[in-house]
């Protein structure tokens, strides 16, 4: 299993469902430690994102679920795991990656990264926040650089608060749509399919922008 894939993996489609009846209204809470670990927790980014709440959205559709407290829930999480991710890379990120990786992180690419978070940082807190992946280590790299706190904070509330009402909506309103409800599973696979393919795009301009930066 690779990191930041699981919706291919899990069947969050058929577990989901059964989650909402078995806990109730605990689910929320179950929505809400998956979502801070997986956006605030740099070795957690298989946990699913995207999918859960897409998939909550379309359970909240048949009336399981209520749509505001899934959206607020979805909100917060995500906010509260970027802060979480950012102060773990403020604390203690450049430290043991300097130690586990010393070949690898070097001041030069320390520098780099300075500067690109420097003019790119807050795109890139707010796009990351729909790649999977690029979500869980986009704000751990923010806080090893020391991004401006204030402007960190702004884009990720910006970025939660889209992704969260995006998404859920999505489901609520696209879930109703039998032929979708019915193939459910196929069109997570396509998701993770688009998926990968933004990954590689984005990852892309990442290392042009670095090497265009550190030729300037």
């Amino acid at each position: 299993m690779f990191p930041g894939l699981p919706d291919f993996f899990i069947p969050i489609d058929k577990t989901l469902p059964l989650m909402t009846e078995t806990y109730g209204l605990w689910v929320y809470c179950i929505f809400f430690i998956l979502i801070l670990f997986e956006t605030g927790v740099i070795i957690t980014p298989f946990l699913p994102g995207d999918s859960l709440l897409f998939v909550a959205g379309m359970v909240a559709s048949q009336g399981s679920l209520d749509i505001l407290w899934l959206v607020l829930t979805f909100l917060i999480a995500g906010i509260a795991g970027d802060i979480l991710n950012y102060w773990i890379g403020n604390h203690i990120g450049l430290r043991v990656l300097q130690q586990r990786f010393p070949s690898i992180v070097r001041k030069k690419y320390i520098s780099r990264t300075y500067g690109f978070f420097e003019r790119y940082g807050g795109k890139t807190i707010f796009l990351a926040r729909f790649i999977p992946l690029l979500r869980t280590f986009a704000p751990f790299l923010a806080g090893v650089v020391s991004m401006d706190y204030r402007r960190f904070m702004f884009f990720n509330v910006a970025g939660a608060v889209v992704w969260s009402v995006i998404i859920t909506m999505a489901g609520y309103y696209l879930g109703s749509i039998p032929f979708i409800r019915d193939n459910l599973s196929l069109f997570i696979v396509l998701f993770v399919i688009l998926t990968l393919i933004s990954i590689i795009v984005f990852a892309a301009g990442l290392i042009k922008a670095v090497r265009d930066g550190s030729q300037e």
